[in-house]
């Protein structure tokens, strides 16, 4: 009787496992930034990242769940392409700190490879002293609440002040001196033509005693 009940428990766990669904298999497998980090405060950062969507029971995402993505990015725009076999399948842009996917979209049979690239421009945060949010990915479950072990975390130290917009000093004309023409005579003047006339007269006088 209790081998009986033993068993019956044991096919009701493997059942509940087999009904209940699993979280999704997501593995960051790259990601690159223009420009290149530290990341520099007030200045526009591009940021792409790479996901694998691994198998999770049946299909490769469970279509009543969703990804949610956030970043501390200011003003950014996200573009995200999913990958089916290597090939472009749906597409998705949005604006905003979050963004959300609907796990629909990232359902297919196991037999199939399915990955998400994600793309964000947007600005360094001002308020931010030492690290960044880039990317914050979350798989939400259908009650809404985040499915455990499935946040992957991307995150950029900051370096540098914020930009300041530069400034042109012109500097002051010296004053410019007009110097008198080498090939023009500037004649004799008033004062010189007295000065000769009473010199003259002085040799004369002296030669007449």
């Amino acid at each position: 009787m209790i081998r009986g009940i033993t068993h019956f428990s044991l096919v009701i766990v493997v059942i509940l496992l087999q009904i209940t669904p699993a979280s999704a298999i997501m593995t960051l497998t790259n990601v690159s930034y223009v420009p290149d980090p530290p990341l520099l405060i007030n200045r526009q950062q591009h940021v792409t990242a790479h996901y694998y969507v691994g198998p999770s029971g049946a299909t490769t995402f469970i279509p009543g769940h969703q990804l949610q993505m956030q970043t501390e990015l200011v003003n950014a725009q996200w573009n995200i392409q999913i990958l089916v076999d290597g090939r472009n399948a749906a597409r998705q842009s949005a604006l905003g700190s979050t963004v959300f996917v609907n796990g629909a979209l990232l359902s297919y049979s196991t037999n199939q490879d399915v990955s998400l690239d994600v793309t964000i421009d947007g600005l360094v945060p001002q308020e931010q002293a030492t690290q960044v949010m880039v990317l914050l990915v979350k798989e939400m479950d259908n009650s809404g609440s985040v499915v455990p072990g499935s946040s992957i975390l991307i995150s950029q130290p900051v370096a540098g002040q914020p930009a300041t917009s530069s400034q042109t000093v012109l500097s002051t004309p010296a004053p410019a001196f007009i110097l008198p023409s080498p090939t023009k005579s500037t004649g004799f003047t008033v004062s010189s033509g007295i000065f000769a006339t009473g010199l003259l007269f002085l040799l004369f006088f002296r030669r007449g005693r």
